[in-house]
């Protein structure tokens, strides 16, 4: 039995094209979990593609239905060699974004892929159908090598409504606590800070939408009569705004602020500049939280920030006040900012700043999360990474987006390590999604050197504070 072995075997799936192959025909699958109609598309994404694959390598599986939102089943798989060892939980998820064809360019539709040039282009080649595609080709090559044998247990939860914001997953997670108990997540989502930097993340900032709402009557009157003298909703609710975030994007509400930047979460930040390559927007330096890094600010630090907002038609704009404004923000927090209390302290903030007309609504998303930066997996899954590569791997303490960590993190007590295999011009949620056929072929690598390396470590979970 030999490492190396088993990355050239997990590389030789691309370079082969039996990768490829699987992964265009998964992408056929219009799987967009926010359209009611493609229930039945769900399903076959995993009766279709995902139980086949996962009994071939061993495992037992079946189809869980979901006790909040029906439309959205999950996958349970269960790979036990004995009840006696450890057990990795691995996640993934098969819907995909809305894919609105007709935004793509000429010569891409996304649920066909095409290679152009070193790139794979279609709807979840990245989020999330590659990701996971890539951890069970690597770890079907891992069991090739070890004749079938890895020491430890894995467990594969496959989310088809990820992308509706996993209605469902905490429930799940605490119903079926026996049968998805572990002792590590692994999962593999979001993006590595740069294409060619291998990338470990430990949880996400969380998420919180608002909906913010000025009505002041019931219908518009002529701006030029009744200027003066009626409440303009719009210039309220702009002014209320105004209260809440300054002109460079300063978070102004104090109990929405975090206390600080962790002192590891800002040594881990040092290492880690923001992507800058020829796919990324070039960021404003002096857009903000004042005296933090462009790092501290994206991963360390909570910001609001207006989604959308309207009054009155701003497509044929009318001489008349505007009955009504409403704007939709979102905040992401780090952890340490109470979610569920969002709404009642911009309301309260509002009150005192005179906006007490504005109606605010909360819609909770995703939870903070963050592994604790010193916790024995996160040097050994560094130096897996490495070993794998030969590049020194980026850690993030949490990614700067939001994903549904906080089932495993806060309702199955798990040590969380996430290793994204896209990058942040991956074009992932908007048109023209696509994959580095270079990242690809690494991520196979690092993802069959990272379930070798369980197994060598294997039944002696969790690894020593401070490895050799």
């Amino acid at each position: 039995m030999d490492r190396q072995t088993a990355l050239d075997r997990a590389a030789e799936q691309l370079d082969s094209g039996v990768f490829l192959t699987d992964l265009a025909r998964r992408v056929t699958l219009p799987t967009e979990s926010a359209d009611p109609a493609r229930e039945p598309v769900l399903r076959e994404y995993l009766t279709a593609e995902m139980v086949p694959l996962v009994e071939r390598l061993g495992f037992t599986a079946r189809i869980v239905e979901n006790p909040v939102s029906p439309r959205h089943p999950f996958l349970v798989a269960r790979r036990v060699e004995d009840p006696g060892l450890p057990t990795v939980l691995t996640y993934g998820h098969g819907d995909v974004q809305p894919a609105h064809p007709e935004q793509w360019r000429e010569g891409l539709d996304p649920w066909q892929v095409v290679v152009e040039g070193d790139r794979w282009y279609g709807r979840g080649v990245a989020d999330n159908k590659g990701q996971h595609s890539v951890n069970l080709v690597a770890l079907e090559q891992v069991l090739a090598v070890r004749d079938g044998r890895l020491g430890y247990n894995v467990t594969l939860l496959l989310d088809m409504g990820e992308e509706f914001g996993s209605p469902g997953l905490d429930e799940v997670c605490d119903q079926l606590r026996d049968e998805l108990a572990a002792d590590l997540l692994i999962g593999s989502d979001g993006p590595r800070v740069a294409a060619d930097r291998p990338t470990v993340f430990l949880g996400t900032r969380g998420a919180v939408n608002l909906t913010l709402s000025v009505r002041a009557r019931a219908a518009a009157h002529h701006s030029g009569n009744w200027g003066g003298v009626l409440t303009n909703p719009a210039t309220v609710l702009a002014n209320a705004l105004a209260s809440l975030v300054d002109g460079r994007g300063r978070l102004l509400v104090e109990g929405l602020r975090p206390d600080g930047v962790p002192e590891p979460v800002r040594r881990a930040l040092l290492d880690v500049p923001l992507d800058q390559g020829p796919d990324a927007p070039a960021i404003d330096p002096e857009w903000g939280e004042p005296g933090l890094t462009p790092s501290e600010r994206l991963f360390g630090w909570n910001t609001l920030e207006v989604l959308a907002m309207t009054a009155g038609d701003p497509d044929a704009p009318v001489g008349a006040i505007p009955p009504y404004a409403r704007a939709h923000c979102q905040l992401r927090f780090v952890v340490g900012t109470d979610g569920g209390s969002v709404a009642d302290r911009v309301r309260a903030h509002l009150a005192a700043a005179g906006f007490g007309a504005v109606e605010v609504s909360q819609d909770l998303a995703m939870a903070a999360t963050r592994l604790d930066p010193e916790d024995p997996w996160v040097a050994w899954t560094l130096a897996s990474l490495e070993r794998s590569t030969g590049v020194r791997p980026a850690l993030l303490p949490n990614l700067g987006g939001s994903l549904p960590n906080g089932a495993f993190a806060d309702v199955l007590g798990l040590p969380t390590v996430w290793v994204p295999h896209s990058y942040p011009g991956c074009a992932q949620h908007a048109p023209d999604e696509h994959l580095p056929i270079a990242l690809v072929r690494e991520s196979l690598q690092v993802m069959a050197g990272l379930w070798w390396d369980l197994a060598e470590l294997a039944p002696a979970w969790p690894p020593p504070s401070h490895p050799a």
